[in-house]
């Protein structure tokens, strides 16, 4: 049975769970996960002043429920487990996560799975900027775990990352890719300005119909249907993630880049014939 945390907050100031993860509640009471300090603002609260809270938390199952787009850092430095948000959740979500499975049923906010380490995010809606990448001042994003974002994602998806997959199946904006050290970021739809700048590794997959604009420090190498973008695609569906039939036998130009930077970066866009 897993531990039910229905939100009934009614404020506007941002209220911060950090710590509160399915590995720490999972041989706690229910009167100990209830006086469990959260922060409204720079106030602490108990929990329970923000949730009601039922069920067990034995199988290191948390399910959120309510708009919680006010709500941050849900999941971060989570180890193992499970958490379900049936709603919109705020920012920081499964930042420098361990482990684990994160499912939101809604959009969440910016630095969803920032520096995060492994596991799994899946986000059903849409998501802000930052997804997957670096706070600021740190040298390196997500370094292991995978992210799905079902809808559009912001700007600078996968800033710096090590290691990694991102996979976005609508649009994104700006600077996707930016300063990645290694890695894999998809995106489905259409992106924004300057994909790849400064990237030294890795591999950004630009499958929407209207490819960007690429930066003059990219350099075509070929036009090809590379086994991995199929293997990566098949590998997708199987997590739920939804794939357009067609990319499975499309064509892609490879490009390599960023030549500013160490270069041995590619970018795959879906060919378009002439």
């Amino acid at each position: 049975m897993a531990l039910r945390l229905i939100y009934r907050g009614q404020t506007s100031i941002p209220v911060e769970v950090e710590g509160f993860t399915p590995d720490w509640a999972a041989d706690k009471s229910l009167a100990e996960i209830e006086r469990f300090e959260i922060f409204h603002g720079n106030c602490k609260i108990p929990l329970a002043e923000m949730f009601a809270v039922s069920g067990n938390a034995g199988d290191r199952r948390l399910d959120f429920e309510g708009d919680l787009a006010g709500v941050h850092w849900v999941g971060a430095h989570m180890q193992s487990g499970a958490i379900h948000i049936q709603g919109s959740v705020g920012r920081h979500l499964g930042s420098q996560m361990r482990g684990g499975e994160i499912v939101v049923r809604g959009d969440t906010g910016d630095w969803a799975g920032c520096e995060m380490r492994k596991g799994t995010i899946h986000v059903q809606g849409n998501a802000g900027d930052l997804i997957g990448g670096a706070y600021r001042g740190s040298t390196k994003g997500m370094t292991g775990g995978v992210i799905l974002v079902d809808g559009n994602a912001g700007d600078e998806i996968g800033h710096t990352m090590r290691r990694g997959l991102v996979a976005i199946g609508g649009g994104a904006g700006d600077m996707v890719g930016f300063n990645m050290i290694a890695g894999t970021v998809l995106v489905l739809g259409e992106c924004g300005i300057r994909p790849g700048a400064g990237m030294r590794r890795g591999t950004l997959g630009l499958f929407g119909p209207n490819p960007p604009p690429l930066l003059p420090s990219f350099r075509y190498g070929s036009t090809f249907q590379p086994t991995m973008v199929r293997l990566l695609l098949r590998d997708l569906r199987q997590r739920g993630f939804r794939v357009d039939d067609a990319l499975f036998d499309a064509a892609y130009d490879l490009y390599h880049g960023d030549l500013v930077s160490v270069g041995r970066g590619e970018i795959l866009l879906r060919h378009v014939a002439v």
